[in-house]
């Protein structure tokens, strides 16, 4: 049975992996490849064996090395997210999907030579140290890890709950968006945890009916978590609705249509993918199980919103469903499908791509919102941390503690006044 999850390229993450992009989980067994391939899988086949067998320094090179030389050189020109697994990296990712494992709380992605963090885990070592979107990890124990692949710089950061480390974080010091940004060196002393993630998160109801809700991730429960959110916010007179999806990396593809669903109407398309044959198209349409949420509603998203979080922003604003509030999204859009191998390794190959309701990319466009508001980092970071500890209201203690100056949630506000002026009957102007 496929398991369907969504990855944000090489999205790995540091003590629980939420992987972005829709991955499927096949048998190899029974695959019959055509005869071209056939025919150059043995050519490979022959060279291997006879280096190995004649070559003057076949000590040199092993079978193994050889098989690995062979393999990389086929995914080369693909693109990113096409990977070979390994028995080790496989069963890493095994243990990723079932969402529970000792780490330290961050999505990160390998951009270039550099590994990023994507979002902090909410309530993990990670969030709960400071470490925010953006920061490039370069040491872990006081080791460079400039020369890691992605995968085993996760391994050294994954370990028993309880177990210690230490992590040198480069942050960069410039706006969030357009200026040039200088670096400097950030320190954590973290304690490794499982990792246990609630996807729905920070409910609340203003006196006036406004409703507000933040999706962390989305995971095996959050569809379910986030229609009982819903049933008890209408219970309670919601009248409109914010949707904060900031930071939010992504998540199971199951999820992505149980949040989504509410908002439609039985057998509405919320999104389709497309492989490279034209037959290849695959569509989700929506349920219906229940009446429809028709209130006025602001998604808020920013460049930590990925994947299942595009595709469930790009469903709400293509069917006019939703306002979208804040800067624009991430970008990932691929389709990746998991084909086990023997020797308990599988090869991650990209297949397809997602697209929204009325045939939009988002994969390396991300989503443009319809109102925009964009926040420095110095902000960002003062209205991640205000949130955090929303105990520390005084401006003095809160720029002691931090080293930022307390900062409004422009972005929330304007997502506010979105809402508010359509239950008034307000024309909504935009900044696009």
């Amino acid at each position: 049975m496929f398991k369907r999850i969504f990855t944000l390229g090489f999205c790995a993450v540091l003590g629980y992996l939420v992987a972005l992009g829709l991955l499927e989980v096949v048998s190899a067994r029974g695959l019959l490849p055509n005869r071209e391939a056939q025919n150059a899988a043995a050519r490979v086949r022959e060279i291997m064996l006879l280096v190995n067998k004649h070559s003057v320094d076949a000590d040199k090179v092993k079978g193994d090395e050889l098989a690995a030389r062979a393999i990389a050189g086929v995914l080369e020109p693909l693109d990113r997210y096409t990977e070979y697994l390994d028995a080790t990296s496989y069963h890493q990712l095994e243990e990723d999907i079932g969402n529970q494992f000792g780490g330290i709380g961050v999505q990160v992605e390998q951009v270039e030579k550099r590994v990023a963090v994507v979002a902090p885990i909410a309530g993990s070592p990670g969030e709960r140290a400071g470490i925010l979107r953006g920061d490039v990890i370069a040491k872990v124990d006081g080791e460079s890890v400039a020369d890691l692949k992605l995968t085993e710089l996760v391994r050294r950061l994954r370990g028993e709950p309880g177990s210690t480390l230490n992590v040198t974080m480069l942050r960069s010091e410039g706006r969030a968006v357009g200026a040039a940004a200088t670096e400097r060196e950030v320190e954590f002393a973290l304690k490794r945890e499982v990792i246990r993630v609630d996807s729905v998160r920070d409910i609340e109801l203003g006196t006036d009916g406004v409703a507000y809700l933040r999706l962390t991730q989305f995971g095996d429960r959050t569809g379910e978590e986030f229609n009982l959110a819903l049933i008890g916010l209408e219970k309670k007179g919601m009248r409109a609705l914010v949707l904060d999806l900031r930071n939010n990396p992504g998540g199971l593809i199951t999820a992505a249509e149980e949040v989504a669903d509410p908002f439609f109407e039985r057998d509405d398309r919320v999104f389709y993918t497309q492989g490279g044959e034209t037959e290849d198209r695959r569509e989700y349409r929506a349920k219906g199980r229940r009446p429809r949420v028709a209130v006025p509603m602001a998604v808020l998203i920013n460049g930590g919103s990925a994947s299942a979080a595009e595709i469930v922003t790009g469903a709400l604003k293509d069917t006019k469903r939703a306002v979208i509030v804040g800067e624009r999204s991430f970008g990932k859009g691929s389709v990746q499908t998991i084909f086990p191998l023997r020797e308990n390794a599988a090869l991650r190959l990209t297949t397809a791509r997602y697209y929204t309701p009325s045939g939009a990319v988002i994969h390396e466009k991300g989503i443009e919102p319809d109102v925009v508001v964009t926040l420095t980092k110095q902000e960002e970071k003062a209205v991640f941390l205000s949130r955090l500890r929303p105990d520390l209201k005084d401006a003095a203690e809160f720029k002691a503690k931090f080293g930022v100056e307390l900062a409004a949630d422009l972005q929330l506000e304007a997502a506010y006044r979105v809402v508010r002026e359509k239950l008034s009957g307000v024309k909504q102007e935009t900044t696009k």
